[in-house]
């Protein structure tokens, strides 16, 4: 699967701007992670991550479960699926644990990419281009901030990846720096 198929199955289930920039901001953070981890698939990573949340948005209580039959139903091969929705494990009933770098990348990075995002919009620039790791740090420790975000899953991810939690914060910083302007475009 393509990630322009990717985008197209995203779009048909969401509407709201909020889960299309989420989508593009994920799948946009995954191919950054791909150059570095798998490069030979970044387009696999980048269309996995498109389609993490495609039932999000009308299927909220039912999240990666109604996932499953909506992605078979658009012709998602089964390793995607499992890929996409992986990311809910231990969220909710997503009967897939994530085993890939890939699947483990994504697991950390839906619920740490929210939290950067939220901690840019309080900056004067709205921007992660001058976002700093210390200024996401304080955010993190602030359960309050962007309470949707889960730390016990963005540390969890960051175990299951064996690295350490300011690193993997720092590198997606990084990656948001990176795809600003293409998830600007694409959102």
């Amino acid at each position: 699967m393509t990630l322009p198929q990717a985008r197209a199955i995203l779009r048909k289930y969401n509407t709201e701007s909020f889960h299309i920039r989420h989508a593009e901001t994920v799948s946009s953070v995954l191919g950054y992670f791909a150059r570095k981890h798998d490069p030979n698939r970044e387009e696999y990573w980048r269309a996995v991550g498109m389609l993490h949340d495609t039932d999000f948005e009308l299927h909220p209580n039912d999240h990666c479960v109604a996932g499953i039959e909506i992605l078979r139903g658009e012709g998602v091969p089964e390793d995607m699926i499992q890929a996409a929705l992986s990311h809910g494990w231990g969220m909710n009933a997503s009967p897939y644990e994530p085993q890939s770098v890939m699947e483990n990348v994504l697991y950390a990075v839906d619920e740490l990419t929210g939290l950067i995002w939220a901690t840019a919009l309080m900056r004067p620039s709205k921007s992660v281009q001058d976002l700093e790791l210390a200024s996401v740090k304080k955010k993190f420790k602030d359960k309050k901030f962007a309470a949707g975000c889960s730390r016990d899953v963005i540390k969890n991810g960051a175990e299951r990846l064996g690295w350490e939690l300011d690193d993997l914060i720092a590198e997606t910083i990084l990656a948001m720096r990176d795809c600003e302007a293409e998830v600007e475009a694409n959102a």
